[in-house]
């Protein structure tokens, strides 16, 4: 990982009780330490390698494997158990962690290129060619054990999956970005008994689907606002993302550099975060090695769009 940090304490993920919280194995610079998003969840048992729980009509899960038999092999054993253990459910987030996620892998294919060739076999062996419709919000960054962490949260209801009309689609990305495309949409949009849930992916400077500004951290958070605006839009949010008291925001900031996160808080300070906001600022390899920030968010009770 780029600019190892020391002395920073992991990422939480909490979906249970204390003693189920996983590391995700990314340093935390400020902020949230504990990402706990559905409140109290009541353990569902297993499948395959995910715990599961229950909270609030979401089902939750989390596995973490080690990829002695290689990385594009775990994410699709990961995957497989993934779509076991919500049958019945329709999958609107899921969250990868993928350890040094730029390095070159088997063959020289770049490790983050074998997670998604695994992935996206697995989406397709399950649903079929047409998988790219099925495919809800994710993100994917860099962490630093060896071992592959996914969670994911599925609804009892179809959601509404959406692209921001900035950016060409993930799952359409030319093979210039690999052998096979990323796995997500940009969005995931989930309506139920307790309110609407907007999941926004992992959002970067990408146009189109070209990198912008590879230089400049400053210029990348410019385009990432700008795509965050794009997206929320198109979910029915409007450009402020459901800011105000209605709703309850929760955003991960991952940095590349973690002497850039000083400056990206105090510009989403300035430009995105209200009070009670809930933001953890990490320190991450990103899915391209040339990005430099990249933001999710996570908003529930939201008006419904």
């Amino acid at each position: 990982m780029t600019n190892l940090t020391t002395g920073f304490p992991s990422l939480q993920i909490a979906f249970g009780p204390p003693e189920e919280v996983i590391a995700a194995g990314v340093p935390v610079l400020a902020g949230e330490a504990v990402e706990n998003l559905f409140g109290p969840a009541q353990s569902a048992g297993r499948h395959g390698a995910f715990g599961l729980f229950q909270a609030d009509g979401w089902l939750l899960g989390i596995a973490s494997v080690p990829f002695t038999s290689g990385l594009e092999a775990a994410s699709h054993r990961l995957y497989t158990d993934l779509f076991g253990a919500t049958q019945g459910r329709h999958l609107a987030r899921i969250w990868n962690y993928v350890p040094a996620i730029n390095e070159a892998g088997p063959g020289g294919l770049e490790n983050y290129r074998h997670f998604c060739r695994g992935r996206s076999l697995a989406f397709e062996a399950h649903f079929g060619r047409g998988f790219n419709a099925r495919l809800p919000s994710a993100s994917a960054v860099g962490c630093h054990p060896e071992t592959l962490t996914v969670a994911f949260a599925a609804c009892p209801d179809q959601p509404r999956h959406v692209e921001n009309p900035l950016q060409v689609a993930a799952y359409d990305y030319p093979g210039a970005y690999g052998p096979r495309a990323p796995s997500f949409a940009r969005a995931t949009v989930a309506t139920g008994p307790a309110g609407t849930t907007v999941f926004i992916s992992g959002t970067a400077a990408i146009r189109g689907h070209a990198t912008i500004a590879p230089d400049s951290t400053l210029l990348q958070l410019e385009c990432t606002l700008e795509n965050l605006q794009g997206i929320a839009t198109a979910c029915g949010l409007g450009p402020g993302l459901a800011a105000g008291p209605a709703a309850t925001r929760h955003f991960k900031v991952y940095v590349r550099h973690a002497a850039d996160q000083p400056m990206v808080a105090a510009i989403l300070a300035e430009r995105l975060l209200v009070d009670g906001d809930r933001v953890s600022y990490l320190q991450a390899d990103i899915c391209r090695s040339a990005l430099r920030v990249e933001i999710e968010a996570s908003l529930f009770g939201v008006r419904s769009p």
